[in-house]
């Protein structure tokens, strides 16, 4: 490893523990970004910069994939778009996905450290895992970038997502929108929260059970699914919706797969489409569902810019370049067990209704091919201009 990629390591850290001492704590994890306009703005140029010149020798870019089962996102956007960036900008990578095993993620990161990582981008499968590979990265001076998903207290140098707050709150005001709508003004509601260990369904809920209960409705189930496992969610939601028999007016389900767990249940109840469920991701699935009705809201997280933006960061790390790797992280989140700031990109999500499905599609992040595969999908697919 080259002098000037340690010092640029060494310049990383400190600048991370000026950061520390100059900021408050909380106790719960928040998250603050500049103007989205600088952002893209900085990020557009930073990706111009580094295609241009060729990446200084400091390593190849290493990034550990979490599973693929609880999202189809990690391995059908993240892992191509991520190839796409690093391969534009002529730089070598190795991206491996743990499949939910927290030994293999381990394992995986063992070896990426030992063949050369310059530069370590990791989504945790919990953060007690994530902090075991970032103390080992940061041991070998290997700066890390948690990626989607916080760390909590594990001391990654960068963090790269969504506003989660935001995406919270976008599936809670998606809920109450449908709601209102169908003059439904409060009633109870059932919470199908995420996995308990991400940090990221923590701030989801933060954002949909404000909006839901500020809205006037009230939760009378509230349950995490481990694992983000949607058998998992089958057999809890059917436990909360027998308990309550049945008595919900909205299921604020944290993704997709959450909600489709859930629907599967009221659809065996009659109740599909009757009570309204949220998601997140814009899967095929969740889009699908949209137009046909038995989902109220998906929110759409362009991956494609997430990403580009880890890239961009990863790479200003390759080059040793902690100027342009500060300006790309323009924002900031709290990692409330550490009490430290951690600079952050964090990206704009957007909810999608069926007139928005479209815009889905239009993004490139699937195609109305996928989308539109049944004769009934596609009769709502011509309703809603997806094409």
């Amino acid at each position: 490893m080259s002098k000037k990629f340690i010092g640029a390591v060494a310049g990383l850290a400190a600048a991370s523990l000026l950061v520390a001492a100059c900021s408050s704590s909380s106790d719960s994890g928040t998250e603050s970004s500049a103007p989205a306009e600088a952002t893209a703005a900085a990020s557009e140029a930073a990706s111009e910069a580094m295609t241009e010149e060729a990446v200084a020798a400091g390593g190849k870019a290493c990034v550990i994939l979490p599973d693929a089962a609880s999202s189809a996102r990690w391995e059908t956007a993240d892992r191509p778009f991520l190839e796409e960036a690093f391969t534009a900008a002529g730089v070598e990578y190795d991206i491996q996905n743990a499949n939910g095993d927290k030994a293999k993620f381990a394992t995986i990161a063992d070896g990426m450290l030992a063949s050369g990582c310059g530069v370590l981008a990791i989504v945790n499968l919990d953060s007690e895992t994530g902090s075991a590979v970032i103390a080992k990265a940061t041991a070998a001076g290997v700066p890390v970038i948690d990626y989607d998903r916080l760390t909590l207290g594990g001391g990654a140098q960068y963090y790269v997502s969504f506003d989660n707050v935001a995406v919270g709150t976008a599936i809670g005001e998606g809920l109450v929108k449908c709601l209102n709508d169908a003059g439904i003004t409060e009633g109870p509601v059932a919470y199908l929260n995420g996995s308990p260990t991400d940090n990221n369904a923590t701030l989801f809920k933060e954002g949909y059970a404000a909006a839901l209960e500020g809205a006037g409705f009230t939760p009378t189930a509230d349950q995490a699914v481990p694992d983000w496992d949607n058998t998992k969610a089958g057999t809890i939601f059917e436990q909360m919706y027998t308990e309550a028999n049945g008595d919900f007016v909205a299921v604020a389900a944290a993704n997709d797969g959450l909600g489709g767990a859930a629907i599967a249940v009221l659809d065996r109840n009659g109740q599909a489409g009757k009570i309204f469920v949220s998601g997140q991701d814009a899967t095929d699935e969740g889009l699908q569902r949209v137009l046909l009705g038995t989902q109220c809201v998906t929110v759409y997280k362009a991956v494609k810019k997430e990403a580009q933006a880890a890239a961009d960061l990863a790479i200003a790390l390759l080059n040793g370049d902690q100027a342009t790797a500060d300006a790309l992280a323009t924002g900031s989140t709290t990692d409330s067990e550490a009490g430290t700031e951690v600079p952050s990109v964090l990206l704009t999500p957007q909810p999608i209704f069926p007139d928005t499905v479209k815009d889905v599609i239009a993004d490139g992040f699937t195609t109305a091919e996928n989308v539109c595969a049944t004769e009934e999908l596609q009769a709502a697919c011509a309703e809603y201009g997806v094409q």
